[in-house]
């Protein structure tokens, strides 16, 4: 169990993510989001400590019989000691304990030595996911209030960008549509975590003008965050509508049974 105060998981996360390939730098009120989101269980969640500082983690969530990593760091000063693998390690008894079978994770290709520790520690990788971003100044149409609709998916949301994710999240988001199709929004980070079409309807710019709405609404560019690989259709929408490829990440599981 990792025992630490808010404010000390904010500080050792600062630190053990000051280099990574890319920018991660959250405000604690942007942590917190991120943690409750993914469902952050701290009975699931380990810290390494030493003269009272956080200087190894990883911060777990849990859902039904799935545990998901939110975060593995080990500040600079303390890196090289195996304790990377040794929170991993740590971390699949405690989720055992909390009844999971199966623990996912996501992580940027180009990590080279994170890929090798995870595939070393029994992660076999699932599926690969592609990072966006999209502006435009063109006008949108006044967007409208709509629901979300699960069938109208081609494949399984990735665990941020999961309906459960969006219920337990505390920051305020819009879902925009009609019948013919929807989009989730974060208006104060830009994050669009979810755009469907009625399968029977696509092709019409429904897509399209769903994106523009949803920029309109955000006022600013959109981060759309692990797109499937094997949704092809959505990948060749996101190009044509001008959207840019930013990074790709690989999802990996590892069993937690027996």
């Amino acid at each position: 169990m990792l025992a630490a105060d808010f404010p000390t998981i904010h500080a050792a996360f600062l630190d053990a993510f000051s280099d990574y390939v890319i920018r991660i730098a959250p405000s604690p009120g942007q942590l917190e989001e991120m943690l409750t989101r993914r469902g952050y269980d701290p009975a699931a969640s380990v810290g390494v400590f030493e003269d009272g500082r956080l200087v190894a983690f990883t911060l777990n969530g849990v859902d039904g019989q799935w545990g998901y990593d939110s975060g593995t760091g080990v500040v600079p000063s303390h890196r090289r000691r195996g304790l990377a693998r040794r929170v991993m390690e740590e971390s699949f008894a405690l989720l055992r304990e909390r009844g999971c079978t199966n623990y996912v994770l996501e992580v940027i290709e180009s990590n080279a030595p994170a890929v090798a520790l995870y595939r070393d520690l029994g992660f076999v990788e699932t599926r690969g996911l592609q990072c966006w971003s999209f502006t435009s100044d063109a006008p949108a149409a006044t967007a409208v209030p709509g629901a979300v609709e699960e069938g109208w998916r081609d494949v399984q949301p990735s665990w941020q960008n999961s309906t459960a994710s969006l219920r337990r999240a505390l920051d305020r988001y819009v879902v925009l549509g009609d019948a013919d199709g929807y989009a989730v929004v974060f208006p104060s980070t830009g994050e669009l975590p979810q755009l469907a079409v009625r399968p029977d309807r696509r092709g019409h710019g429904i897509g399209t003008r769903l994106l523009h709405q949803a920029h309109a609404v955000a006022g600013k560019p959109l981060r759309i965050l692990n797109v499937d690989d094997r949704n092809a259709g959505i990948a060749r929408f996101l190009e044509r509508a001008g959207a840019v490829k930013t990074l790709r990440q690989l999802e990996m599981v590892r069993t937690l049974r027996g």
